[in-house]
């Protein structure tokens, strides 16, 4: 594959905190790479250096070897809040459209129209400012993909998402033919998109081919590897330093290379390999947790005549642990505050049922929003135990260090700390992945399995609810919520299946109205009301077209699974079944809904 991309000397300090320094490497068309690295070393800096937001120190050089157009997602979208969805595309689109010719920008403006329905932006008069911050995200890469750009840059393009819209993502993203380098935390959507991974690890960067898992692995033997090379230039230190200590006539005739040569292995011997992370040992077991933890009967909670919980029933157990999964906006946070009690006493909507608390319950929440510091204190003002902070990668000089210094991860990283170090005996995390990088999370992980006390997940990462909870609570809308039993992956599997099950009935349904209709005999089931001849003539073209759709979505799902290879087509063939699907499920409902008045 032709070279897209060098980089070469490139820099980043802030202060005298060095990110990375004299670093190169090159994207060739095609790659699909994740750059991994811990909290605080650069990963943002080096995407906005490469996608002309920020420059380097060093100089250095950045070659883009051919007229390629590039989307840059960042983490924080800045928009006008006063625009409608539709209007904001528009606007930051504007450097992409403002040249095509009226069948070009025809096809671009059905791209976004596809995409907001995709992401179920369908309501495009929408305010920027009423979303949530996961439509916003939505909006965000929806104008990234409608330019079908040839190279992307990513900066956790998950954070913020329902699980729907990451599947959809990662489906178009691992069948597009394109070019990308992403920094993500998620690492089920890492295995699905990414053919390279990168890691910016100690200054320097180092390149795997293959997922997430083969990283672990090479990783590992680049370390194994380099730490027993460190071995053997100290046994040959050894021996050199006994030539050193031998008397000076005895040296007298030696040549001075070796003299040189021994400082420079004595410089090599203290090399180990060390990787600095987060240790959670220290934290301490939870706080002694009494037989009642939190018990509802019949809650439920209304706000603007639409129902976030209806008659919810249920008695939180010792040591649960639960996951909390639905879209945005369903009554997420809202269910998560009710629970702890943190509703403003002049909410306007209108609760009932009771919540009773267990008097030993020492709780302890880890917001979405984070934590509001003051980005004027230091990092040891903000918390005062250097023990602690050393074992979660604040070492000695950074103590001093502002807040405001920090960057996302490690302020997510101190915000952790803050809570963990309470000793709570029921835990509440909204969303603790987010901006946390991968190792931090593998090890958030195995303290939360070994947790002493009840933990409640609100997440999208799926490979995090698999790994911890013992069931979910499916926020379905309208207040509905729906306890399944088993990990997040079992419930994907499950909802699949049965939306499998569902159009399987649908289509025998159909096959027996087409009967009924041929047949006199059942004309006594049928409504009263007859239709019209243009709704017979309507209904009839819907038969048509649904087995046409119907076939030609079974061809693309063999094309898509089997061996094409051609990236061309199959990014055509994605791009056509997420097209198809949205279309076979609208005349569908159309179907039945004109077959129950025939």
């Amino acid at each position: 594959m032709p070279s897209y991309l060098q980089i070469e000397n490139i820099s980043k300090s802030y202060g005298p905190k060095v990110l990375f320094e004299h670093i190169g490497f090159n994207v060739n068309e095609g790659d699909k790479i994740a750059l991994i690295a811990p909290n605080g070393t650069g990963k943002t800096s080096l995407l906005r250096i490469l996608a002309g937001k920020d420059s380097s120190d060093s100089g250095g050089r950045i070659l883009f070897l051919k007229d390629i157009r590039i989307a840059f997602l960042e983490q924080e979208y800045s928009y006008d809040p006063d625009a409608t969805i539709t209007g904001q595309i528009a606007a930051v689109s504007l450097k992409w459209t403002e040249h095509l010719d009226p069948e070009h920008k025809a096809a671009y403006d059905l791209k976004v129209r596809q995409l907001l329905t995709a992401f179920r932006l369908e309501d495009g008069s929408r305010k920027m400012k009423d979303l949530s911050g996961g439509e916003v995200k939505r909006v965000a890469i929806v104008v990234m993909l409608a330019s079908e750009a040839d190279f992307y840059i990513m900066d956790e393009p998950t954070n913020h998402l329902d699980v729907d819209a990451i599947e959809y993502l990662e489906n178009y993203l691992s069948h597009a033919r394109c070019t990308l380098l992403m920094v993500t935390h998620d690492r089920y959507f890492l295995d699905g998109v990414a053919n390279i991974v990168m890691e910016l690890d100690h200054g320097a960067v180092y390149i795997y081919k293959g997922g997430y898992q083969n990283y672990l692995e090479k990783r590992q033997e680049r370390i194994d590897n380099y730490n027993a090379n460190t071995d053997k230039v100290r046994n040959l230190l050894r021996r050199e330093l006994e030539w050193m200590h031998a008397s000076p006539c005895a040296r007298s005739g030696k040549a001075k290379y070796r003299k040189n040569a021994f400082y420079e292995l004595q410089e090599r011997a203290g090399q180990v390999y060390r990787t600095s992370q987060v240790d959670l040992g220290e934290i301490g077991p939870a706080t002694r947790l009494g037989t009642k933890i939190i018990d509802c009967k019949d809650v439920s909670f209304k706000y603007g005549g639409v129902y976030y919980l209806k008659n919810f029933t249920y008695n939180f157990q010792r040591y649960e642990k639960v996951g909390i999964v639905g879209g945005n906006g369903v009554g997420k946070t809202t269910f998560i505050n009710l629970l702890l009690g943190n509703m403003d006493p002049d909410d306007p909507g209108e609760f009932s049922g009771t919540i009773e608390r267990g008097e030993s319950l020492r709780i302890a929440c880890y917001r979405q929003s984070g934590m509001e510091f003051d980005e004027g204190q230091t990092v040891l003002e903000t918390v005062n135990d250097t023990r602690l902070l050393g074992r979660f990668m604040f070492p000695h000089d950074m103590l001093n260090n502002k807040v405001a210094t920090l960057s996302g991860g490690e302020k997510r990283r101190l915000y952790l700390l803050t809570v963990l170090m309470q000793q709570p005996n029921l835990l509440v995390m909204d969303e603790p992945t987010n901006d946390l990088d991968i190792v931090t999370i593998n090890i958030l992980e195995e303290y939360l399995k070994e947790f002493k006390g009840t933990l409640i997940l609100v997440s999208h990462d799926r490979h995090f609810l698999d790994r911890l909870v013992d069931h979910l609570f499916v926020f379905c809308g309208d207040g509905l919520v729906k306890d399944f039993i088993g990990s997040y992956s079992q419930y994907r599997d499950y909802i699949k299946d049965y939306n499998a099950s569902l159009k399987s009935a649908s289509r025998e349904d159909r096959r027996i109205a087409r009967d009924n209709r041929k047949d006199p005999a059942n004309a006594s089931q049928r409504n009263t009301r007859k239709l019209s001849y243009k709704e017979s003539r309507e209904l009839e073209q819907l038969d048509k077209d649904i087995d046409s759709l119907t076939k030609e979505k079974s061809e693309l799902e063999s094309m898509l699974s089997g061996g094409m290879t051609d990236p061309a087509g199959l990014e055509k063939a994605s791009i056509r079944y997420s097209e198809v699907s949205a279309l076979l499920e609208e005349k569908e409902n159309r179907w039945l809904e004109l077959s129950l008045l025939d």
